[in-house]
């Protein structure tokens, strides 16, 4: 009577896990995109957003005209240079290499699908922009900067740093989420296997989509910069918490006092997915290839 040989196992019941190598070049990408988005169009739709969102009394109309008083075209650019450089730079550097390499180790050893990956590496990237960048959202001027911390100590600094979390991790794992979901979307109707590159205009689609819906969370917004007004207002809370800002926020506005600015925020939103999500991406890639011949 024939035995049977004893059926070998090819797969290891415990597989090791290789790390890569962190490209730390996503720093420099992330640094880059950041400056450039907030150079172009990012700051004039920032200030006129959160002159909406501290104003509620104001219509858009208002917010464009109070603004151009300041200054003309160049208050659209406020607090460009040195502080929403310096607050851009970190906090895209800090976003795309955080959001990368949480979406990389999802896929690779979790096996789960881009938009769900593309969500984690939004958590993760907002939560690392709020709590490690928060310190460079300086107000103003340095003589702002400087009373704040004389009068107020560094937790005056980060003042508000709780709303602005939920802020990021909300809108960041929407906005890359959404789009990974978005390059399906766009495949589906093109015709266009996984293993071919979507082309920038696709790119940028999938972003514009990603960027418009991830604006749900404008009462987010709208807390984050009431908790940081530095506006006189007596019947503001002098040293409001999330939940007595929501309380004044309603009393003094209703509901929809909530989703004030959301039309200029919604420029924000696209823009910053466009430049971080889209471009962010292809930039990766450009910047891979050519490290990857120089090697």
């Amino acid at each position: 009577m024939a035995t049977l040989a004893p059926r070998q196992c090819s797969t290891p019941l415990n597989p090791t896990i290789t790390k890569r190598k962190t490209p730390w070049s996503n720093l420099l990408v992330g640094a880059f995109m950041g400056v450039f988005q907030v150079s172009t169009l990012g700051q004039p739709m920032e200030v006129v957003k959160t002159h909406v969102a501290a104003n509620r009394s104001d219509t858009l109309r208002d917010a464009l005209t109070k603004t151009a008083a300041r200054g003309g075209w160049r208050g659209f650019y406020q607090g460009l240079i040195p502080w929403a450089w310096v607050e851009a730079s970190t906090k895209g550097a800090i976003l795309i290499l955080s959001s990368s390499e949480v979406e990389y180790y999802s896929r690779a050893h979790w096996g789960i699908s881009k938009p769900a990956a593309g969500v984690l590496g939004g958590i993760a990237g907002g939560a690392a922009q709020a709590y490690l960048s928060m310190g460079e959202k300086v107000p103003g001027t340095l003589a702002t900067f400087t009373n704040i911390v004389r009068t107020k100590g560094i937790r005056g600094v980060y003042k508000g740093v709780n709303a602005v979390a939920l802020r990021q991790i909300t809108g960041w794992s929407s906005r890359i989420g959404i789009s990974r979901l978005a390059d399906g979307w766009i495949r589906k109707l093109v015709d266009k296997p996984e293993d071919q590159k979507l082309t920038a205009s696709e790119k940028i689609l999938a972003s514009t989509v990603g960027g418009a819906l991830s604006c749900w969370n404008q009462p987010f917004e709208v807390l984050r910069v009431e908790m940081q007004s530095l506006k006189v207002d007596p019947a503001r809370p002098a040293s409001p918490t999330m939940w007595s800002a929501f309380k004044h926020i309603y009393h003094t506005s209703g509901p929809l006092g909530f989703f004030r600015g959301v039309v200029p925020r919604l420029g924000v939103a696209v823009w910053s997915t466009i430049c971080m999500v889209g471009l962010g991406d292809m930039l990766k890639e450009e910047v891979t290839r050519r490290t990857t011949l120089t090697m």
